[in-house]
């Protein structure tokens, strides 16, 4: 297993700064981690810098709460794309996800698929928040819509990843999208222990660590 390229090696502070973004990127290169998962302010430069690197980007978009109108998930998701990205993670709206508006949660994702054509999506359920039922619906909601990933966390609400959830996610998806686990991934044991049970990318901050064993 080479665990380095399951990693999204992220940075989504609020205080990153350009130089912190340009290190991450090396540090992505120098690692080949899959993609750097940054805010979208970043995308433009950290596609220059990663130019013929084999490394994407990741850009994080409606983060981390997911509360925004759909047009402006979208927008982001189009500027996103003419900015570089390869990759979208998407935060899911969670209110109307735990309330049963599936039609509205499936138009929502299928919004920012259709923003950004040929990118794949990635949608942060947020699982923290949901009980196995919200989970389970949001997953197939995540599906209908065209989302190339389900995602636990957005690492920002009061838990992150769980071997429960990412096992959970992987049994109602099958083999129709792939399953992210994020958020409090700190080793090494951490990381293999979430891709055992079925975690097909990581996002997280200690990917150095991760590699290091």
């Amino acid at each position: 297993m080479e665990i380095n390229t399951f990693i999204d090696h992220t940075n989504l502070k609020p205080d990153a700064t350009e130089a912190d973004i340009k290190r991450l990127c090396d540090e992505a290169r120098e690692h080949g981690f899959a993609t750097v998962a940054i805010n979208g302010c970043w995308t433009a430069s950290a596609a220059k810098r990663l130019e013929g690197s084999g490394v994407g980007i990741s850009t994080c978009i409606g983060f981390p709460l997911g509360a925004m109108a759909t047009a402006a998930k979208a927008f982001e998701a189009a500027q996103a794309k003419a900015d570089g990205t390869t990759e979208i993670d998407m935060v899911v709206n969670i209110g109307r996800l735990i309330a049963g508006d599936d039609d509205y949660v499936i138009r929502d994702i299928a919004a920012v698929v259709n923003a950004a054509p040929g990118i794949p999506v990635k949608v942060i359920l947020e699982c923290c928040l949901l009980d196995d039922g919200q989970i389970v619906r949001g997953c197939e909601d995540s599906v209908a819509a065209g989302a190339a990933f389900v995602k636990t966390s957005t690492g920002f609400s009061k838990g992150g990843a769980t071997l429960h959830d990412v096992a959970l996610m992987r049994s109602t998806v099958g083999e129709r999208c792939k399953v992210k686990a994020a958020g409090g991934i700190h080793n090494a044991e951490e990381a293999r222990a979430m891709i055992e049970a079925g975690a097909d990318r990581l996002g997280t901050s200690s990917g150095l660590a991760i590699v290091a064993g």
